[in-house]
């Protein structure tokens, strides 16, 4: 503007002097053109400083308010961690809404509504208030600051939960120790009072019967050697029997509901008693399970037996409608008094995560049944 003025100065007197303002008029201008640029760039890089440092800012703070929200597993502790957190980087008033919960709606560009998530269900709703209005770049620091809290509390959530699975695992495994050393322990005693007292027997005979030969009275040996044999004999058949009850070949071979039918049918030709099985139902468990199932079918099975002896048994197995398994021994034979008698089977259960009750039947027998949950039961 002023070189302009001066330039037409010039061109109107055509004096020299004014040829000279024009022109110093004109590097004036030029200056002060150059000095506004200047300022007016300097200004766009401050104000740029200002808006990265302030994003800095609040992702540090961001990332602070995370750092404790990471401090707690609880699902309520979290909500409201993250309402404090909210109100301090909003510099707002900040309150919980739960799912579904209308909000009191006040100016549109004063207030906030962060949506809190986790698996897709809402948990609550954020709403900050405050007296100046909510900038552009404050909404999406509100939609970051929402994301990264569904986040933290998802995965607080999944994190007590494999808290919770690791705790269980460590529960089995140390039950399934304990079972495992009952299970050794039961059997050691059953061996020592059966078998080995039986083969000591038998020594005992043998030694009778030499001294019966080296004396010359032949048939009192053989006698002696006679009872041996037939001792010999039923160890035999006894070992036989455990050999076939700690792992049936049918079960291994043919299946659950086979091997507890040629078992039924064994013990009850054995004793002269009805046995009634219907166990179909066993046969989608694990093989695992279904070891342990019919080991406990057998011993309570026997336990009715020697408290009988019963006229009639039943054992059946339903699968429930939430997925699990459902097992019933329901014998007519005496109660039985002695608790202990049970214990054995309900190891047992524990060792399927099964629930064992005991009670007395309608006429007068006993009802075994046992729960397995949905998770044992498909595998």
């Amino acid at each position: 503007m002023l070189a302009a003025t001066g330039s037409a100065l010039a061109l109107l007197f055509g004096s020299p002097g004014t040829a000279l303002i024009g022109v110093g008029l004109a590097g004036a201008a030029g200056v002060l053109l150059v000095a506004h640029v200047m300022v007016t760039e300097r200004r766009r890089h401050e104000i740029a400083e200002e808006e990265l440092a302030s994003q800095a800012h609040f992702l540090e703070s961001l990332v602070e308010s995370f750092g404790a929200l990471a401090a707690t597993h609880e699902v309520t502790a979290l909500l409201e961690l993250s309402r404090t957190e909210a109100a301090r980087l909003f510099d707002g008033r900040a309150t919980l809404l739960a799912p579904g919960e209308e909000r009191r709606h006040g100016p549109a560009e004063s207030e906030l509504l962060i949506s809190l998530r986790a698996r897709g269900d809402e948990l609550a709703s954020l709403r900050i208030v405050r007296g100046e209005p909510f900038g552009r770049d404050e909404l999406v620091r509100a939609k970051v600051f929402g994301d990264f809290a569904s986040r933290a509390i998802e995965n607080a959530e999944l994190l007590a939960e494999a808290q919770v699975r690791e705790a269980e695992r460590a529960r089995l495994s140390q039950q399934l120790l304990t079972a495992e050393q009952d299970e050794r322990r039961r059997l050691a005693l059953f061996l020592h009072d059966t078998s080995v007292q039986s083969l000591s027997g038998i020594a005992l005979m043998l030694d009778a019967a030499l001294h019966a030969v080296s004396e010359s009275r032949i048939e009192q040996a053989s006698t002696v050697l006679q009872g041996a044999l037939d001792r010999h004999r039923a160890t035999i058949r006894a070992l036989r029997d455990l050999s076939f009850n700690l792992e049936p070949v049918v079960l291994r071979d043919q299946g659950f509901a086979p091997a507890v039918a040629a078992l039924a049918e064994q013990l009850g030709l054995e004793k002269e008693i009805q046995i009634e099985t219907e166990v179909g139902a066993g046969e989608e468990l694990p093989e695992k399970a279904q070891a342990a199932l019919y080991q406990i079918i057998r011993e309570a099975l026997h336990a009715s037996v020697r408290r009988g002896p019963p006229t009639r048994i039943s054992v059946r197995a339903e699968k429930m409608p939430d997925g699990g398994l459902d097992v019933a021994i329901v014998d007519d034979a005496p109660g039985e008094r002695r608790r202990a008698v049970f214990d054995a089977l309900e190891e047992r259960a524990r060792t399927l995560n099964g629930e064992l009750h005991v009670a007395a039947g309608a006429d007068g027998g006993t009802t075994v049944r046992l729960s397995l949950p949905p998770y044992v039961a498909q595998g």
